[in-house]
């Protein structure tokens, strides 16, 4: 059974016992986070109709906080002297799914 959840902006694929990086949210570590879902396969069973997925529900577990890949960003202008550096880290929460059940 999997299902489909929009996370932090992006829609992710999750089955239980899935560890997930997504955009950082306020959760303390330990706490438990649910959402709805847009798509639940179970057993082959394909549900997408908002009525019949109002009835489950995903849930995970805040595992801590991780951080992305460093990108790095350069700017340059050709017989100006102008160069720029920057750098950029992108923060995520870690969480756990613990659970895909119907209410």
């Amino acid at each position: 059974m999997y299902a489909i959840v929009r996370a932090g902006g992006r829609q992710e694929k999750v089955s239980v016992d899935d560890v997930l990086n997504i955009d950082k949210v306020t959760d303390q570590i330990g706490s438990t986070v649910q959402w709805e879902p847009l798509l639940v396969v179970n057993d082959g069973k394909v549900i997408s109709d908002a009525a019949e997925l109002g009835g489950y529900q995903v849930t995970a577990e805040v595992l801590g906080e991780a951080k992305g890949p460093k990108i790095n960003i350069l700017k340059y202008k050709n017989k100006t002297g102008y160069k720029k550096r920057l750098g950029h880290r992108q923060k995520y929460t870690q969480v756990r799914i613990t659970g895909i059940a119907s209410k």
